[in-house]
């Protein structure tokens, strides 16, 4: 989930991103929970195994599992309900290369009904009339418009 959420960014998400999940799941087969995964990258470099050219998204990847670990995050199930509060979503801004999106994101691939707005949700609301066009209030737009036809909140995300 963790490289999920990080390699999202700025990646063709079904040509580029599943396939290195893919990739690190035959790889790192262990490595389901936080203590698996840091287990991992104390011994191998996650760069390496995923044939990434830059060390940036291993980075913030490996700082992520470094902040779930110090807030004894160690399961899926756990981040989901651990990410219900506000306060552990903005700390995970903390970490370098994190925002909103990414955290939305994060919590999506654990479970959580939500919207992670991207740039083609941004277009489409643009094209609808919408105004806004801060991300939490963007992001509340379409939860709001979820809510309003009773259709789940990142089912609505993955339909536009």
């Amino acid at each position: 989930m963790l490289c999920d959420a990080v390699f999202q960014s700025g990646l063709r998400c079904e040509a580029v991103v599943r396939l290195r999940i893919v990739v690190l799941q035959a790889a790192w087969p262990d490595s389901h929970a936080v203590t698996g995964f840091r287990a991992r990258l104390a011994t191998e470099d996650l760069g390496t195994v995923l044939r990434l050219a830059n060390a940036r998204k291993p980075a913030m990847v490996t700082a992520l599992a470094e902040h779930l670990a110090l807030a004894e995050v160690d399961t899926r199930d756990h981040l989901r309900a651990w990410l219900e509060e506000e306060a552990h979503r903005s700390g995970l801004c903390a970490v370098h290369g994190v925002g909103a999106k990414t955290v939305d994101h994060l919590g999506s691939l654990a479970g959580r009904s939500g919207v992670a707005v991207d740039v083609h949700l941004r277009v489409f609301a643009r094209g609808a009339g919408v105004e806004v066009t801060e991300y939490a209030q963007l992001r509340e737009v379409y939860e709001q418009a979820a809510d309003h036809l009773g259709h789940d909140r990142g089912g609505l995300e993955h339909a536009v």
